[in-house]
């Protein structure tokens, strides 16, 4: 009897923090490692993954962990995971090992099991194998992998779309998927992120004509803002901009390293020589490129526009190209940044998010996966629930069983016995997040969190106090500090009524026992009782910290 199971770590019901895995028999396979930007109510944290800590058991029975592409939604924990398990072999097409190679670089991590793989060659693993497909995204060297076991093929597609236009690192091998999808695909994992929208993604994937027209409209100087995961949008820039008689300018090590990867790699055919240096910063007809990482969006073109970046200012000439569009999680802080360059009487030009899409499977994209791959069960996979549910009513519309579907959250297994769905199974793998802190790389945890939160909304009370050593009586203090809680100046008998309640705590504390005193009570009932006080006043909750010490 041979059983495969199906989960996801993470990925499911939320935008990035993709990980699935598969487990045939004893062997485990894993496909992409993801992280997810943080939002505004998770302060401090750069960006979440998730908790590998199922890999961390049963690392014997790892094959590999393997990559789709190199974005961070689907790459970006591969570090964090190292760190902690540096025994794990990590398969990735070149383009992938070469981005991640330079993560490990910044990081100073040493790694030794780094697999480059190639599209279209299998790799065996005893009684199961791999296959990595070529798929078409706005990435180099994107592939989708088919497990093959006994019992079918798994199929997991990572993100795509099907444009023919696409050439190259960036082809799609429809001829190998229809093959795959002959042999039996027992179980396909589908994304779902436009799964909501109707039609194909392309060629609103394509933003060509929107960049001819922006460097035809001007003789001068043209700012673009990109995104350094978006390689494809870069090479159309390129391509057009090797049309004109314009120089390039670079901001930035990590965009000017992934556009010397691309040069390198012989991806994109543009004379070198074209690209300047800080000395063409101020030439009339420059094309300035600048990062945008959707973790800090905008955050390069704020300090220029504040006039804090030594080398670029905003001219009147100037036009600003969004070469991104303008999505919710940002809108806000995109017609700000708008305004303040309209200020500056610079022109600018910006995408309609309906009009321009990124590279992701919309409706007819996931229907034409399913015709091709002809899997007996279904799971929509990368995305928010809608999304999942769209997915879903997509296979829905071209035959699938509805019960063939598997619609699940992060954690819920599917399990197959001899190729068949086990009804009965509702196991589940413990899921959680890992809070990251760039700053120091550690998980944040919950309660720093909430500290955190407190300290934003209710300030900090610090209560420091001086005792006697060998009386024990206040020689000093209590001194009261406050950050963020109250106006000092007009709250002065709030503070005198602060000190005179601290100082009963201590004398009611210490006139029980002179030669031990137990500092951790005091330090707790001043916590207690400051803080239904402060309440009763003002109706916050500060974060009180006590300090006492002996001299």
């Amino acid at each position: 009897m041979s059983k495969i199971k199906i989960f996801a770590l993470g990925g499911l019901n939320e935008e990035g923090k993709n990980m699935y895995v598969v487990k045939v028999d004893n062997d485990i396979f894993v496909f992409d490692a993801g992280l997810k930007y943080a939002s505004d109510k998770l302060l401090g944290v750069d960006y979440v993954i998730p908790n590998f800590d199922y890999i961390k058991e049963n690392i014997k029975n790892i094959k590999g962990l393997f990559i789709t592409h190199g974005h961070e939604k689907n790459m970006g924990a591969v570090c964090d995971i190292i760190k902690e398990i540096p025994k794990i072999k990590v398969f990735a097409t070149r383009f992938t090992a070469d981005i991640l190679k330079k993560e490990l670089e910044s990081e100073n991590i040493k790694f030794k099991n780094l697999v480059v793989i190639d599209p279209h060659k299998k790799i065996n693993f005893g009684k199961n194998s791999i296959f990595p497909v070529r798929l078409t995204h706005s990435i180099p060297d994107n592939v989708g992998y088919a497990l093959n076991t006994h019992d079918g093929t798994i199929f997991y597609t990572g993100n795509y779309v099907f444009d023919a236009t696409m050439l190259g690192p960036y082809k799609a091998d429809i001829g190998k998927l229809a093959y795959i999808g002959k042999q039996g695909v027992l179980c396909l994992l589908g994304e779902s992120m436009y799964a909501d929208k109707i039609g194909y993604t392309s060629p609103k994937n394509r933003i060509s004509k929107l960049i001819r027209d922006t460097l035809s409209k001007t003789d001068n100087r043209i700012i673009v803002t990109v995104f350094t995961a978006h390689v494809s949008r870069i090479e159309e820039l390129f391509k057009e901009i090797s049309k004109t008689t314009r120089r390039v300018v670079v901001m930035g090590h990590k965009l000017q390293g992934i556009i010397n990867d691309i040069l390198d790699s012989k991806y994109l055919d543009f004379d070198k020589s074209r690209i300047g240096d800080l000395s063409n910063i101020n030439d009339k007809d420059a094309v300035i490129l600048i990062s945008n990482e959707r973790e800090k969006p905008f955050m390069n073109l704020n300090r220029i526009i504040n006039g804090y970046d030594k080398f670029v200012k905003i001219k009147q000439t100037d036009t600003v190209f969004f070469m991104e569009p303008i999505n919710d999680y940002n809108e806000k802080l995109a017609i700000k940044v708008i305004d303040d360059i309209s200020k500056a009487g610079a022109s600018v030009v910006t995408m309609s998010k309906k009009d321009n899409l990124l590279h992701h499977a919309s409706s007819e994209d996931i229907m034409l996966m399913l015709d091709l791959m002809n899997p007996k069960y279904y799971m929509p996979v990368i995305g928010e629930y809608r999304h999942m549910v769209a997915n879903a009513n997509a296979a829905s519309h071209i035959g699938m069983k509805k019960e063939n579907i598997l619609l699940k959250q992060n954690g819920d297994v599917c399990e197959f016995i001899d190729g068949k769905l086990n009804l009965k199974c509702f196991d589940k793998v413990k899921v959680d997040e890992i809070l990251v802190d760039g700053n120091n790389g550690e998980d944040v945890g919950n309660l720093v969190l909430k500290d955190r939160e407190m300290l934003g909304e209710n300030g900090i009370v610090i209560v420091s106090c001086t005792l006697d050593r060998s009386t024990k009586k206040i020689v000093g203090g209590p001194e009261i500090l406050t950050r963020g809680f109250i106006y000092v100046k007009d709250n002065q008998e709030l503070l005198e009524q602060t000190r005179e309640l601290c100082v009963l705590i201590i004398n009611d504390n210490i006139l029980e026992n002179t030669k031990r005193v137990d500092y951790s009570k005091i330090k707790n009932e001043v916590r207690e009782r400051l803080g239904h006080f402060f309440y009763e006043k003002t109706e916050s909750k500060p974060m009180i910290i006590t300090v006492i010490q002996e001299v």
